[in-house]
């Protein structure tokens, strides 16, 4: 198939279509490289399947052109600094909402029947049924990236009826794994390189998440993809066995860095920064039924995450 992969330049975009090229189709990343590089593609680069295209998806006509002649889309691009999202107010609604609006726009004028979209946990805000299953409402996210997914969600539904697009929403747990640019490892490490014997935690250290190892993230979404075509809209949590806390992330991240006597310090409360969901669960028996679930917990997840983010990062050095 012909495929497009929006944000294809970073994190699990970049994963994604190594993933894609490696079962034969043809793909086509676009990305503005603000938060994603070419250095991710690298293996994708010399594939005559392979093609890259540096765009906006704020520019709805150089998108469509862009997009003219494939056969599904998956859209991936969004702000991946969710704090920064408050600091700037209108960030996770340009790259967030605004984006997937053309996506779908862009869509309905060529003619491109189908979207896999990368949601979050988010949505749900600060749920009060845990493990949180995907019919769990009504939906109050805390944080603007959460109401921006939510209303992405929104849009492709309303899309779907109207235009007749299928579509396939993936909630995800926490993603962690080799090409990462962002979240807490990276957070940790950059940190560690301006001051080794101090680790700043923020919070208590107590937060909870799932962590699914992007590989794994990868597997679910196509193998929903591949499978599951009996809907119009289909909407599933992708996460994994349990739940790590950050301190537990910061002992496995000093352990893969050989580090020892670093100071842990915290800034206190029991969230990371306004926005931050403390606590996550996913009840994921939803995607279990079809037979799929991942392979790793979220424990052995972030320990092989985070040996690859140290192994990538020392290669570069």
């Amino acid at each position: 198939m012909k495929l497009l992969v929006t944000g294809g330049a970073g994190f699990i975009g970049s994963n994604l279509a190594e993933r894609l090229l490696s079962e034969g189709h043809q793909v086509t990343v676009v990305d503005n490289l603000t938060g994603g590089s070419l250095d991710l593609l690298r293996h994708c680069l010399s594939s005559r399947k392979f093609r890259f295209e540096k765009g906006d998806l704020l520019d709805l006509e150089d998108l469509a052109d862009i997009m003219r002649g494939s056969d599904a889309v998956f859209h991936l691009a969004a702000n991946s600094n969710i704090p920064e999202g408050r600091r700037n107010s209108d960030i996770d609604l340009r790259l967030g909402t605004l984006a997937t609006y053309n996506v779908l726009e862009a869509m309905r004028r060529t003619g491109v029947p189908e979207i896999v979209f990368s949601s979050s946990s988010v949505v749900y805000g600060e749920a009060s049924v845990v493990p949180t299953p995907e019919d769990y409402g009504p939906l109050f996210p805390i944080s603007l990236y959460g109401a921006s997914k939510l209303a992405c969600e929104g849009l492709i539904s309303a899309f779907c009826h109207n235009y007749g697009l299928q579509a396939w929403i993936f909630r995800f747990a926490n993603i962690c794994g080799r090409h990462s640019t962002h979240g807490v490892i990276i957070d940790f490490i950059r940190k560690l390189q301006i001051k080794p014997v101090v680790l700043e935690i923020l919070g208590d250290g107590k937060q909870a998440k799932p962590y699914l190892h992007v590989s794994e993230c990868v597997d679910g979404m196509l193998y929903v993809w591949q499978n599951v075509r009996a809907h119009q809209l289909n909407y599933y949590n992708l996460g994994c066995a349990g739940a790590t806390t950050t301190d537990q992330i910061a002992h496995y991240l000093l352990e893969a860095m050989e580090l020892s006597g670093v100071e842990l310090r915290y800034t206190g409360g029991a969230r990371g920064w306004p926005g931050d969901v403390s606590q996550v669960r996913l009840d994921c028996t939803k995607l279990t039924s079809l037979g799929w679930s991942a392979k790793y917990t979220s424990d052995d997840a972030i320990r092989l995450g985070t040996r690859q983010v140290v192994q990538e990062l020392t290669c570069k050095l």
